[in-house]
């Protein structure tokens, strides 16, 4: 079958580098969006109507929230504040920057500040005040991307997922006592040569170089009863920075890429080897991390949180906020789109946009990129009709379909947004943005047949013509 004259030129393969960097849950500005999800999620456990900005910013032994939450919940923000920075492993803090006994944080001495105003009554008049579930506007104006790739099995970007995981690994291994010297501070990053081909997919042909920076404790002089708060068993002594070093690469790194599938169904582990570069702690040593290195703030960390750099970004940030902030909700919504495409075989890339207008509840645009890598007989305008006809994309339709308003944030706010195990617990959906529509169907229709269908559809209730 010829391709349709509104296809993209096709272009010449190339061979390139691309990097994607990622950071632990301990990392300041990380610890921040925790603690932001963490009051979203515990507004949301009482009243799923809360209407919630909530900012974040750590310095030292001092957190403090700040913004603007409306709620029939009666919060104990320091409760909740050092919960989560107990859960993530700061416990001792020493201000003095020569210590190597500081983790840069401590769940029970830090300083809790709290500045919490009620949401301004000309937003909540113009949002949601009087509307209907499916009439509430946006909470704000902008522009929301989701991408999705089909290199790997969840659909993610390679660079980014193993960034990603290794970052999480690091935090496992921590915190099973595996590697007990190991400290919540931390940083990663990947680089891999891909081949651009011809039908506009991506194929990763080896990694390149691996970054790992991560906190630690003193090297040959840090024991164990001392380093972990509750530790009970035989003395240990931490190993020297080169045994360090060796450890965090086999059961870190190579652990990680193990873990990761490729497309092919083989292990990321099979473009690792001597050709890979690897750089671990390579400013020589890590001890003083967490907000006592450096300051933290919520939504520093949004290239993080979604695609590694790959796609594009509207530049709003996630935690903090409630269903009603479209930077959240219409960028989850966008994965799913995109993420949909590309799983249903329409194409091997997809990037999806949205925007809209503060208090409006239709998008104003959706506009819909496949990088050539269209497959079968549809064009990306196809595609994008196929959208229109499956998704409703105003914000109560997205709250509803992928069930926003359960307290289930906090677990969003490290490790990525996206590219995770969509899964039930405890009845309620965590990650339902990862489950994609099956859009299969499409495959086989011609542009008339999608155009007749969309036609048919109820699109304009849901969508600007």
């Amino acid at each position: 079958m010829a391709e349709p004259a509104a296809k993209k030129a096709r272009t010449a393969a190339r061979t390139f580098l691309f990097s994607s960097e990622s950071v632990n849950e301990g990392h300041p500005d990380k610890l921040c969006d925790q603690v932001s999800d963490a009051v979203l999620d515990a507004c949301l456990q009482v009243d799923p109507k809360s209407k919630v900005a909530c900012e974040t910013v750590t310095k030292d032994n001092m957190v403090m929230v700040a913004g603007e939450i409306t709620t029939q919940a009666k919060l104990d923000y320091e409760k909740v504040v050092r919960g989560v920075v107990a859960q993530i492993g700061f416990d001792s803090f020493v201000d003095d920057l020569s210590s190597v006994d500081s983790k840069g944080l401590s769940d029970k001495t830090c300083d809790v500040l709290v500045r919490i105003n009620k949401q301004s009554p000309d937003i909540a008049g113009g949002v949601h005040v009087g509307k209907d579930e499916m009439d509430v506007g946006a909470g704000d104006q902008g522009i929301m991307f989701g991408y999705a790739s089909d290199e790997t099995s969840d659909c993610m970007p390679l660079t980014h997922s193993i960034a990603t995981r290794l970052g999480k690994k690091l935090t496992d291994v921590r915190k099973s006592g595996e590697l007990w010297w190991l400290r919540p501070d931390g940083k990663t990053q990947v680089t891999i040569e891909y081949v651009g081909k011809e039908d506009g997919s991506v194929e990763p042909q080896k990694i390149h170089t691996v970054v790992i920076s991560t906190q630690h404790a003193e090297p040959s002089k840090a024991v164990r009863t001392k380093e972990c708060a509750g530790y009970k068993g035989p003395e240990m002594t931490a190993p020297s920075m080169a045994d360090m070093n060796k450890e965090i690469e086999e059961k870190v790194i190579k652990r990680t890429l193990e873990e990761i599938k490729l497309k092919n169904g083989s292990p990321a582990l099979s473009l690792y080897g001597s050709h890979t570069h690897l750089h671990i702690n390579p400013s020589g040593k890590f001890i003083i991390g967490g907000p006592q290195g450096d300051a933290g703030l919520t939504g520093r960390k949004i290239i993080i949180d979604t695609y590694g750099g790959w796609g594009a970004h509207g530049g709003g940030a996630f935690s903090g906020k409630d269903p009603t902030k479209v930077d959240r909700s219409a960028a989850y919504i966008c994965r799913q789109m995109a993420k949909s495409v590309v799983s249903s075989g329409l194409a091997a890339r997809c990037l999806v946009q949205l925007s809209y207008a503060i208090g409006v509840a239709k998008p104003l645009s959706l506009f819909v990129e496949a990088y050539g890598s269209e497959k079968g007989a549809l064009s990306v305008d196809d595609i994008t009709n196929v959208l229109k006809i499956e998704f409703d994309c105003r914000p109560g339709a997205i709250a509803q379909s992928l069930a926003l308003r359960e307290p289930k944030y906090q677990e969003t706010a490290a490790y990525c947004h996206f590219g995770r195990e969509a899964v039930t617990k405890n009845g309620i959906k965590f990650f339902e943005w990862e489950n994609a529509k099956d859009l299969k169907k499409y495959a086989s229709m011609s542009s008339t047949q999608v155009a007749a269908a969309l036609k048919g559809s109820n699109y304009l209730t849901k969508w600007v013509d």
